[in-house]
């Protein structure tokens, strides 16, 4: 039997930059205290600060809670699969 296809879902919600629940996390690539390396449903997910720890995790539901100071939240563009194309790139596709 084959399962309807979900539609992406992926919600991030910060509380003065100490506490971060985010789902549709499929995988913890790799953490420490200053960075953590996610993928997500929309693509990998670096998130950078300081202290940060894993508060709970649930990879079977997609959920992940964060605590520490959060400095920035940056997305790598699914469609870019890691590479950066530069503004000459674009225009000569």
């Amino acid at each position: 039997m084959i399962e309807p296809a979900k539609s992406k879902q992926h919600e991030l919600h910060m509380l003065n930059r100490k506490q971060l629940n985010l789902t549709g996390v499929h995988n913890v690539e790799s953490f420490d205290s200053e960075e953590f390396l996610l993928h997500t449903e929309l693509g990998h997910l670096t998130i950078k600060g300081q202290n940060l720890h894993i508060k709970n995790l649930s990879l079977e539901e997609g959920l992940l809670s964060i605590e520490g100071l959060v400095h920035s939240l940056i997305y790598l563009d699914p469609g870019s699969n890691g590479k950066n194309k530069g503004m000459l790139g674009k225009l000569f596709k």
